[in-house]
């Protein structure tokens, strides 16, 4: 961190964590031994490193129980969920949280006030087999993690989370799981189905504008960022870098160039740090 300039990191469990667990009563006792465990690991730097609670997703009441313990109690800055949880007893019913019942989760996080970050898994064996076994090269960060996300991320929007509660923060990592790259297309589709009674009462777009941020992490593309800043606005973005999965120098060389003809002085200090630490309450 101190040869490649970066102050602070937020640190989590690696995917899939607790949403690959399908037992709930083991799921919701292995979120309580992750998060004491990565609470204490950082207690005595936290000027340096702060944390995202883990959760077992199966109950919403008990995910709302222990994302509250976690931020009072452990100092957790939010929560990170790696996609869907895992549930059934095959381990192969999804359960999303784009559905009524979650809605106790998501009043809990508006309330508290601190994001949920949304991040990719690797899909369950029929799911990959089904739809990569062609081409199992593109099984992770090259298309399948965004694949998923990105269905969850828009199911949020399309089933209406974001009017029912609207102060709920989402983050969503390498530069928003290529939704604001297709933002005209989203919305021209999604218009045409106006008619059957969508959930959702704003457009994608509006909920990217007032609920969801994104991240650089592990896609470091200029021209990348330069349309975002036109389709969702800078004040929606903010650097990441997807440590250990990408090197931390490559991110770097890349941040380093920014404030040479892209970014003024303003802007990227929003972009490396201060967007970050409003969303965090880091001054709190």
């Amino acid at each position: 961190m101190d040869e490649n300039n970066v102050d602070f990191m937020v640190l989590s469990c690696s995917s899939p964590c607790i949403q690959g667990i399908a037992d709930p009563q083991a799921a919701a006792e292995m979120a309580v031994t992750v998060n004491n465990r990565l609470a204490a690991a950082i207690s005595n730097n936290t000027e340096r490193f702060g944390g995202f609670a883990s959760l077992a997703m199966h109950n919403a009441t008990v995910a709302a129980a222990e994302l509250t313990r976690s931020v009072k109690e452990l100092g957790l800055l939010g929560v990170l969920l790696n996609d869907y949880q895992q549930s059934g007893s095959d381990g192969l019913t999804p359960l999303y949280y784009d559905q009524p019942e979650y809605d106790v989760f998501w009043q809990t996080l508006s309330d508290l006030d601190v994001p949920l970050y949304l991040h990719p898994r690797t899909d369950v064996a029929p799911i990959l087999n089904f739809q990569y076994a062609h081409s199992p090269f593109l099984i992770g960060p090259a298309q399948q993690y965004t694949a998923t996300l990105s269905g969850h991320i828009l199911g949020l929007c399309a089933n209406g989370i974001f009017d029912r509660f609207p102060k709920a923060k989402l983050i969503v990592g390498h530069f928003g799981e290529r939704i604001p790259s297709d933002l005209v297309r989203i919305e021209a589709q999604l218009l045409k189905q106006g008619p059957f009674g969508l959930p959702m009462k704003q457009d994608v777009a509006t909920y990217w504008r007032k609920n969801i941020f994104e991240t650089s992490s592990g896609n470091f593309a200029t021209d990348l960022l330069k349309f975002h800043i036109g389709q969702i606005g800078l004040d929606r973005i903010m650097y990441s870098i997807d440590y250990p999965y990408v090197n931390m120098k490559d991110a770097t060389t890349w941040i380093d160039t920014l404030p040479k003809g892209v970014l003024d002085a303003q802007d990227f200090a929003s972009f490396s740090r201060e967007l970050a630490i409003n969303i965090l309450r880091l001054n709190d």
